[in-house]
């Protein structure tokens, strides 16, 4: 067989449905830049769940195979930045959405999205991190920047179970906030423990319906992964001069709220885009996560799957009954 040929899942179009399948790509056929990456693990995202079902607004073209993080060695390098053998990162820009992304063994890329593998992490829980990990970081790492300090207060992280929610959880316990963990499904109160979490509580009492413009304030900041009448509910009742991080819309992308928190209380909420994040703060987060924000139980976030048991994966995200971060392993049949 071809040395050249690698296994990656395969999203095509056909008669307006989207087909996923595990087949065989070229090198040959992946898009230019200065990097290829022999890619070991990778990780399972909302993104990558919505590029696999056909969401045009991530990616616009098919035949495509998605994975918005990838972690490997450098197979080749046109860049004086990388050598082959070098253990490399990719997370965001565009992998995945419209460059062929860490779902296949291979991936080539521009050399200015590549992050060298931070000491004291592996490839794989560079992956357990990926972008959930990374957001979480960049979340956090905005914040301190405006003044956040840990303190009796209390952090409230909404969407938890999530993969971006579960990494929030668990690195602000590690650096010494009092978290409190919002979710929908019943039962995680030992896992949300074990992540560090002060208190869980269910999603329905930070979805306030009332209608009121300010709620009682509790909260001295928030991560918000979800949108919608959660984060607005969020931001109703948010201290005085208290933040909150806008990181995700997996409930709803519309807002419908007044200025009054803002105003009155000085709320300063703040969005978090970790696709395009410069590469100074990029490599410094990475330090940071590899390090003093390093989670220590790493495994109790975690399941990891083979490309082949991918496709049911999707489907748990996509029906709200994933918890956690999903790895995908690559580093095997490479033809």
């Amino acid at each position: 067989m071809n040395t050249n040929n690698f296994k990656a899942m395969i999203v095509k179009e056909d008669n307006g449905k989207f087909i996923r399948e595990i087949g065989n790509k070229n090198i040959a056929d992946l898009p230019e830049g200065d990097v290829l990456i022999n890619v070991k693990y990778s990780s399972l995202n909302y993104k990558d769940a919505l590029s696999a079902i056909g969401n045009k607004g991530v990616t616009r073209n098919y035949p495509h195979t998605p994975g918005i993080d990838a972690a490997g060695f450098v197979e080749s390098s046109d860049s004086p930045l990388f050598k082959a053998g070098d253990q490399v990162v990719v997370t965001g820009y565009d992998l995945g959405m419209n460059t062929s992304g860490g779902f296949g063994q291979f991936i080539r890329v521009p050399a200015e999205w590549v992050v060298k593998q931070p000491e004291n992490l592996t490839l794989k829980e560079s992956m357990i991190y990926g972008t959930a990990g990374f957001t979480a970081s960049l979340s956090l790492y905005k914040m301190e920047s405006l003044g956040l300090a840990p303190s009796e207060d209390e952090v409230l992280v909404t969407g938890a179970s999530g993969g971006l929610g579960s990494m929030a959880v668990a690195i602000l316990s590690k650096v010494g906030y009092k978290v409190v963990a919002a979710t929908g499904k019943p039962g995680k109160e030992e896992y949300f423990r074990k992540l560090g979490a002060k208190s869980v509580i269910n999603r329905d009492s930070v979805n306030d319906t009332g209608g009121r413009p300010m709620l009682k304030g509790r909260w001295r900041a928030v991560i918000d992964t979800v949108g919608g009448n959660i984060l607005a509910t969020a931001i109703k009742s948010t201290k005085l001069d208290g933040i909150v991080a806008v990181c995700g819309l997996t409930l709803s992308p519309e807002l419908k709220t007044t200025v009054f928190p803002f105003i009155l209380r000085r709320v300063c909420m703040i969005g978090i885009d970790s696709a395009e994040c410069p590469m100074a703060d990029r490599t410094e987060i990475w330090n940071k996560i590899a390090n003093e924000w390093r989670v220590e139980n790493l495994e109790d976030i975690y399941t990891e799957c083979s490309l082949e048991e991918l496709d049911n994966k999707i489907g748990l995200v996509l029906k709200e009954k994933s918890s956690g971060r999903t790895v995908v392993n690559l580093a095997e049949n490479i033809h």
